[in-house]
């Protein structure tokens, strides 16, 4: 079993897709194929189930992947350690963030970390706070912007919060409301609403916020990202509710204060246990101890 050949299996499985995976590990799609065949055999078990419509992970590869993870894991944690030894920096750095982290210059500060440690990888992923969260303990990311309601906490790693924000509603141009300079929870519960998905630690912001005023509120529309939040409210198909620090960035929509607004936090968070000289050299950049 060779660490390339993990390397491949892990790509498979994040992608989902085996053209996608050689793209990403810069090999032609039948070496990696092939590589993944040769350990199948050696394994005496189909790792994936191919179809002409998508690729997905066995049982066998079920119970193979965190294993092979942990094991490219400590691969490249011993490869930086020997480099950090002798004053180099090397390695992968992972990062997650939110789309709609703003206590932060996250390109900036990337492009600073690249400047001073060329021979890191950098690999970026988006997605939501707990997702990002539970990537952090196992290992995927090295760290992760959160944002989450002030009455959570990230459970299970290290963090600092980095800045405190309140929600502000975020309504089309020409919807009645924006003309308002302000608007509670009981009127804006009377409207349709574009949100985050259910679950997600972004969308708890909202609900427990209703829910504690004893409100209920109509989400018509569940999308993963701010952005295309903001694309749906500026065709007035709903309102929505959106940091405050975030939504200057936003166009063709009005926003309007929140007198009983919801209020978040944002934090950044590390591993316990996985602490790689990539990551606490990034921790330095952010000027996190």
């Amino acid at each position: 079993m060779e660490l390339q050949q993990l390397r491949y299996v892990l790509a498979v499985a994040e992608t989902n897709n085996f053209t996608r995976a050689a793209q990403r590990c810069l090999v032609v799609q039948s070496a990696l194929s092939h590589q993944i065949a040769r350990l199948e055999k050696e394994l005496g078990a189909k790792l994936f189930e191919r179809t002409s419509r998508r690729v997905r992970l066995t049982p066998a590869g079920e119970a193979f992947l965190p294993a092979a993870r942990q094991c490219l894991d400590a691969a490249e944690r011993a490869a930086a350690a020997a480099a950090a030894a002798v004053g180099e920096v090397r390695g992968r750095l992972a990062v997650g963030l939110i789309p709609s982290v703003t206590a932060v210059d996250l390109p900036e500060a990337l492009r600073e970390f690249r400047a001073r440690y060329p021979h890191v990888r950098i690999s970026l992923r988006v997605g939501a706070s707990d997702e990002l969260s539970a990537q952090v303990q196992e290992g995927v990311l090295d760290v992760a912007f959160l944002g989450l309601p002030t009455t959570t906490q990230p459970h299970g790693v290290a963090g600092r919060e980095l800045a405190r924000d309140r929600l502000v509603a975020v309504v089309a141009t020409e919807h009645p409301l924006a003309h308002e300079t302000s608007v509670d929870l009981s009127r804006l519960s009377t409207e349709t609403f574009v949100d985050l998905p259910a679950g997600t630690a972004g969308r708890a912001q909202s609900d427990l916020a209703f829910t504690a005023a004893g409100l209920d509120r109509d989400v018509a529309f569940e999308v993963s990202s701010a952005d295309y939040i903001a694309r749906l409210v500026e065709q007035d198909l709903g309102v929505a509710m959106l940091p405050s620090a975030y939504v200057p960035q936003l166009t063709g929509v009005v926003t309007v204060e929140i007198s009983d607004a919801p209020a978040r936090v944002e934090y950044l968070v590390w591993s316990h246990t996985t602490h790689t000289p990539a990551a606490a050299a990034f921790l330095t950049i952010l000027d996190i101890p």
